[in-house]
């Protein structure tokens, strides 16, 4: 985990970002399943895994999340309260739309329940919230979070999807 992002160090970049740990990736299978192997290592609330490049990424239902270079791929552990479950998946939604608003200097997405952000009525990123239980006790909540930032959209879905550059 010696990468950069934009010439900055995974250790700075936890820093910077007030997560525990932090880990950066050419290419990985899954963030969102990296979040889980580290969840069950013990990695404390709040660790990040980013990728430049997915070569398993999913999204709901098991489907594929097409996660080229160029995009935003990102996980995040959780331990949260189990009140807090039913509404994490838009808290992230949420929190992709106004960053992107931000970026764009106007209010331009909105959010397709239960985890998709849209951009001009077409996806532009995907949430997905999944939690690992002992019994009745929730060990985990791992949060995978999919931007299509600068990333090329695959034909079959360029008509349902779209990206920011």
């Amino acid at each position: 985990m010696t990468l950069a992002l934009d010439g900055v160090a995974a250790a700075e970049l936890a820093g910077r970002w007030g997560v525990p740990q932090c880990g950066l990736f050419r290419e990985l299978g899954s963030t969102f399943q990296a979040i889980h192997d580290v969840a069950a290592q013990g990695a404390p609330a709040g660790t990040v895994v980013l990728a430049e490049a997915q070569t398993a990424g999913r999204g709901r239902d098991g489907r594929t999340w097409h996660s080229p270079a160029g995009g935003v791929w990102l996980g995040m552990l959780l331990r949260p309260a189990r009140a807090e479950l039913g509404v994490m998946s838009v808290r992230v939604g949420l929190a992709v739309a106004d960053a992107v608003d931000a970026l764009l200097g106007r209010v331009v997405t909105r959010l397709k329940w239960p985890n998709d952000v849209l951009l001009g009525g077409r996806k532009l990123a995907g949430i997905l919230c999944e939690g690992r239980w002992h019994g009745e006790t929730l060990q985990w909540l791992a949060v995978g979070v999919g931007v299509n930032v600068r990333n090329a959209i695959p034909a079959a879905v360029a008509r349902r999807a779209v990206a920011l550059g």
